[in-house]
């Protein structure tokens, strides 16, 4: 059998890379059936997917372009405020400092005023006290050097003004004395 089928092809001697012309002008039909199909339903609707895709990709492109400058901007607003707000602070804080040494300066003079007022009372409280014991003081030791002038004298030396003239006398004596020696 396979003999046979050996001398029937070489009895045709037919290339079988060249198809035969009824199958070939039936194959040329059915490709341009297959061809106008695809060209009418297939390629319409591939390229619609392929221009949706292209115009999707692009509207990304530009959406993410516009969200970048817009993100940019934003950035640019943020740190503007940032720069904003930090300046306020440095002023706050300037603007603190300069009060605190303002009221530091305030209290200080107030409490140097406080003290100066403290010791002009304090010198006028010694003033008052020195002039008043100094008058204790003058009458005391005018009652006892009367008393011990009388005493040795042997009379009594009860005269007031006559005794205050005496007293006066001998403590401004001793007064003078005290001054001239400082």
């Amino acid at each position: 059998m396979i003999a046979n089928l050996v001398q029937l092809a070489a009895e045709t001697e037919q290339n079988p890379l060249v198809p035969e012309k009824p199958e070939l002008l039936v194959g040329t039909i059915a490709f341009a059936i297959v061809f106008f199909f695809f060209w009418k339903k297939l390629l319409p609707n591939i390229n619609k997917v392929l221009e949706e895709r292209r115009a999707a990709i692009e509207g990304g492109i530009e959406e993410a372009d516009a969200m970048k400058v817009e993100a940019a901007s934003v950035l640019e607003q943020y740190k503007a405020q940032l720069a904003e707000a930090r300046h306020e602070a440095a002023r706050l804080r300037q603007e603190a400092q300069e009060q605190g040494a303002a009221l530091i300066a305030e209290m200080r003079a107030e409490g140097q005023r406080q003290r100066e007022e403290i010791v002009t009372a304090g010198h006028a409280q010694i003033e008052a006290d020195r002039k008043a014991a100094a008058q204790t003081l003058r009458q005391d030791v005018g009652k006892l050097a009367t008393e011990l002038a009388g005493k040795l004298v042997g009379e009594s030396l009860e005269d007031h003004a006559r005794q205050s003239r005496v007293i006066d006398r001998f403590l401004d004596e001793l007064e003078e004395k005290a001054e001239a020696t400082r």
